[in-house]
């Protein structure tokens, strides 16, 4: 049975678009067909962190507004043989796609592949409302372990249970376990538990998953810990790992060696003005 999951934020800069990606080709590996939906009109994003940027010929748009067939629009990726992207306009408005043409076309897509992965715009605007109706399953919230983020995802949250879809599920990225051990950044477990929502996953600060970017590489591609986040999550969304215990990144109780030799975190100090 085909699921459609909408992968949002409440703001910006928190990595959606590139966790994704990630679930996307794990899950392709897995031995899904999945389909990412890039539903980010006018900025697109999806097609250079699959390394499509020069196959785009037609877009979300395309179909919508009937210039081409779907399967004229859809891109596969190289390599990735379950994996296909839907991507989105580059120079267009969110208001060009109408809600009614957005869930037709989710609904084409579901009977095509196993996993739709729909990667939100940023923000509560219309251009996320416009993506919400009842052919998508299940909802993600990607969110950091800061006050700022946290607060735009519970208004996120309350936008899409007012538009009657299924309460989201968080995946909290770039967690610091020695900022956690040092009591400075909150743990995924307590930023779920002050959203009341479910923790998918998490997934810790890598600097592999920059390096891999500046190298045009994903970060599914490199051996490196966020990696193996995403891969876990992927299991989490697809009922295959669902039993398997978080991570706790910064709770886990270190040697006695780590602990003495550790280094000291800088102190912050506010510069007098």
């Amino acid at each position: 049975m085909s699921t459609a999951w909408i992968i949002a934020s409440g703001k910006g800069g928190v990595g959606k678009s590139t966790i994704t990606a990630c679930l996307g080709a794990a899950m392709s590996r897995e031995g899904r067909r999945v389909c990412i939906v890039d539903a980010d009109i006018g900025l697109r994003d999806q097609d250079a962190l699959l390394g499509l940027e020069n196959r785009i010929v037609f877009d979300l748009l395309d179909v919508a507004g009937g210039s081409c067939r779907l399967d004229q629009a859809l891109v596969m990726p190289d390599g990735e043989h379950r994996l296909t992207l839907l991507p989105a306009s580059q120079f267009a408005r969110a208001k060009e796609l109408s809600p009614k043409d957005f869930r037709r076309i989710l609904l084409e897509l579901k009977e095509r592949f196993d996993v739709v992965l729909i990667d939100c715009p940023a923000g509560i605007e219309r251009s996320l409302r416009g993506l919400m109706n009842d052919a998508v399953d299940e909802t993600i919230l990607i969110c950091t372990p800061d006050d700022i983020c946290i607060r735009n995802a519970e208004r996120t949250c309350g936008v899409m249970e007012k538009k009657g879809l299924p309460r989201p599920q968080v995946i909290v990225n770039r967690l610091s376990p020695e900022l956690i051990r040092a009591g400075e950044m909150y743990t995924a477990a307590t930023v779920a538990a002050t959203l009341d929502i479910h923790l998918l996953g998490e997934i810790p600060e890598d600097a592999a998953v920059y390096r891999a970017a500046l190298q045009h590489l994903s970060p599914m591609d490199v051996d490196c810990e966020a990696r193996r986040a995403l891969t876990r999550i992927a299991w989490r969304m697809l009922d295959e790992d669902v039993d398997a215990p978080l991570p706790g990144y910064g709770t886990e109780k270190l040697p006695w060696y780590r602990r003495i030799f550790q280094p000291a975190l800088k102190e912050v100090k506010r510069i007098d003005r």
